[in-house]
């Protein structure tokens, strides 16, 4: 059990049945009154924002998340399978339970499959990946006073805007979490 006068940033717990991560607090001590604590938290399941006020003698119980790494295997209709490299365990998740998580995660690459008390909620993929483009435009020369971009499709089949010079075969690394290209490998 922890407090609500001990909450800190990415602690985990449940509140209302619900697992949450603690985003921002701050100790309230009004000039009169009561202090408390003003929470905005995620809900880890549902991925929603929401903002509380707790007393700090508020007791709620810590959840426990597990983070494990898993081998990505392989896409078979409507599963996906995972392998836990170190117990040769593998899992079968579905479309609904991935998401859009996999787009940049190619087949025998590592994942982080997060669960609590043994239900899948979240794929975490690398950070940075690197991935060859199999289609775009040609660039043209002179088109780059601003910056320009372009769509390409990635090997996994996914978009990316991407700069003008590149091109078909090109092997880029892209960040994860916000899709962008950062540069060609």
């Amino acid at each position: 059990m922890i407090s609500a006068g001990d909450f800190r940033n990415g602690v985990t717990v449940e509140i209302d049945g619900n697992v949450c991560q603690i985003v921002e607090f701050q100790h309230v001590k009004p000039g009169k009154g009561a202090a408390f604590v003003r929470t905005k938290y995620k809900n880890i399941i549902t991925g929603s924002v929401l903002e509380k006020s707790f007393r700090p003698t508020e007791k709620f119980p810590t959840a426990r998340i597990e983070r494990v790494d898993m081998q990505y295997l392989y896409n078979d209709g409507g599963l996906y399978y995972f392998m836990n490299v170190e117990t040769f365990d593998q899992i079968g998740l579905t479309e609904d339970q991935v998401g859009d998580s996999l787009k940049f995660v190619k087949e025998n690459e590592m994942v982080k499959i997060c669960s609590h008390n043994g239900n899948v909620f979240a794929i975490e993929p690398p950070l940075f990946v690197e991935l060859v483009v199999t289609e775009t435009e040609p660039g043209f020369a002179g088109n780059t006073a601003q910056g320009a971009t372009k769509p390409a499709i990635v090997e996994t089949g996914a978009q990316v805007m991407v700069p003008l010079f590149v091109n078909q075969g090109d092997k880029l690394k892209i960040d994860t979490r916000t899709g962008e290209y950062l540069s060609r490998v």
